[in-house]
């Protein structure tokens, strides 16, 4: 017996919303406003022009071409969800039919920007998680936020048999204010810094002013003395800083507004967020395998990690611009991450705050020798180039060496008190990384190989890497540098029996009692 939803039975073709067509008019009529409201405009000014009604001619032509074309897809645009299919057919000229299995269906994400909130509509995309060129995912462009919300519920229903648990079902995480003071010490701000630089240089180019611009920046450092030059370099990529951090935190309250994380009846963990788009993101949680603790070099500084889940069925498409899918929380003080951590996986404690093996110091050796190299190889070559072509580079070269030389070799100190692994429990923990250290919780029964590689540097120094493959998450999880016998018996502990056919077993000598001495018998 079919199940009845908002837009009928469950084995009933459905058709999209019909407000699509009031969507799409809005977004075209936008579109054709930017040239056609001078030349409306014009017309009531007196100054008519030939180039006004062509214009006016093609902005009516776009918005009424446009409607037609979407009032086509509308018609021919149709869905099912039956017993153990979803099927979409759409086109015209070309006619596609996809089909999706039921019981493949991994995440059902929804998606709404500020239009489609006002006309009450989402987009909903259905996915299998698999790496198949965009046909292991089915877009439906767009429903009724109602209808959303029933395909979200219907596909991702708890199996039969499954069991509530109170203590770590509900409400997991909201939004804390507190939290933005992590936006401005990301990675995010130099780059919006950056950018904001290049826009100004792009702006500059459309009036045809990008050489004064450029210009009147040579100017102000022509004539002073170098100490002036490197406080006004400074000045500048600090002024640039602020910009990024500002855009930020605008970015940060666009992403993270309303977040809100629970664990839903059905057996499916819930991200929702967004102040202008909102998403909804659920994974189901019999396909998660595990957590990744998070810690990029200046959230790290002030005692901060966000949570990303490992999961299967969060593979993207090439065309999917949210490639966030895996955040479950998002920078927030340690101890928030890792009892969040710990609610994700049902635990009482967090296994990405298991104490940690240190890897032996051939690791910080050669992570001393690669931070030399990066901090001199591109002094030495401006060295070169100053003695071939102008002194000027002879002291860059020199301040690139003392600038970098330090920052590097802290840089690789850190990085070498960042490696670890440990077993903690059912789940095996590895830890790298410096200006974005990650610690990973993988369940042991997630891991479905090993790969072990070593290089010949790795082996004069007695070391190796170790990688655990898994059908979750990046595909891979390194442990890197550990030590030989120390790696290797990391892989067989953490688990066991998939390792055990390729490594040789150490022959263990026992003693043998010596035999006493004949003595004469005495007579």
């Amino acid at each position: 017996m079919s199940t009845p939803g908002p837009s009928g039975p469950v084995d009933d073709w459905r058709r999209l919303a019909p407000r699509t067509l009031l969507a799409g008019a809005v977004v075209l009529c936008g579109v054709a406003a930017g040239p056609a409201l001078p030349a409306f405009l014009g017309l009531f000014s007196g100054a008519r022009h030939p180039w006004q009604a062509w214009v006016l001619a093609g902005a009516v032509l776009l918005v009424g071409g446009g409607s037609l074309a979407d009032w086509v897809r509308l018609r021919r645009t149709r869905y099912r969800v039956g017993t153990d299919r979803v099927d979409l057919h759409t086109g015209l000229l070309v006619v596609k039919r996809r089909s999706l299995a039921r019981d493949r269906i991994r995440s059902v994400d929804l998606t709404a920007n500020p239009l489609h909130r006002l006309l009450g509509l989402v987009q909903v995309r259905m996915g299998t998680g698999e790496h198949t060129d965009g046909e292991s995912t089915l877009k439906l462009d767009l429903v009724t936020r109602a209808e959303g919300e029933h395909l979200r519920r219907t596909l991702l229903a708890r199996p039969a048999g499954a069991t509530a648990d109170p203590a770590h079902d509900g409400v997991l995480a909201t939004l804390d204010p507190r939290w933005i003071r992590y936006a401005p010490v990301s990675f995010v701000a130099p780059l919006l810094g950056g950018g904001a630089a290049w826009g100004l240089l792009q702006v500059s180019d459309w009036f045809g002013a990008q050489e004064q611009v450029i210009g009147w920046t040579v100017d102000r450092f022509r004539g002073v003395s170098v100490t002036w030059m490197i406080v006004g370099v400074v000045l500048l990529a600090t002024l640039a800083t602020l910009v990024g951090m500002i855009g930020a935190l605008g970015l940060w309250i666009e992403m993270w507004a309303h977040y809100r994380l629970e664990r839903e009846p059905s057996g499916t963990l819930r991200v929702r967020r967004g102040l202008f788009t909102a998403r909804s993101v659920t994974l189901e949680e019999r396909r998660l395998r595990g957590v990744a603790l998070v810690e990029p070099l200046g959230v790290r500084l002030f005692r901060g990690a966000r949570v990303d889940a490992v999961a299967t069925g969060l593979a993207q498409d090439d065309d999917d611009k949210h490639a966030d899918l895996k955040n479950l929380l998002p920078p927030v003080p340690r101890a928030t991450a890792g009892r969040v951590a710990a609610h994700v996986l049902r635990e009482s404690a967090p296994p990405t705050g298991a104490p940690l093996t240190a890897h032996p110091k051939a690791a910080r050796a050669r992570r001393l020798r690669w931070a030399l190299w990066t901090a001199l190889g591109p002094a030495a070559a401006l060295a070169a180039l100053g003695a071939w072509l102008t002194p000027v580079l002879s002291y860059a070269a020199a301040g690139t060496a003392v600038v970098l030389t330090p920052l590097a070799l802290l840089l690789a100190k850190d990085a070498y008190r960042s490696l670890g692994h440990a077993v903690s429990g059912g789940y095996l923990v590895t830890r790298s990384g410096a200006l974005r250290r990650t610690t990973v919780a993988l369940q042991r029964a997630g891991v479905i190989g090993w790969t072990v590689k070593q290089s010949w540097f790795q082996r004069r120094a007695g070391v190796l890497t170790l990688s655990a493959t898994t059908a979750a998450g990046e595909g891979a999880y390194a442990v890197y540098d550990a030590g030989a016998s120390q790696g290797l018996r990391f892989a067989a502990e953490a688990v066991p029996g998939l390792l055990a056919p390729f490594l040789e077993p150490v022959p263990v000598s026992v003693p043998v009692p010596e035999k006493p001495e004949a003595r004469p018998t005495e007579r």
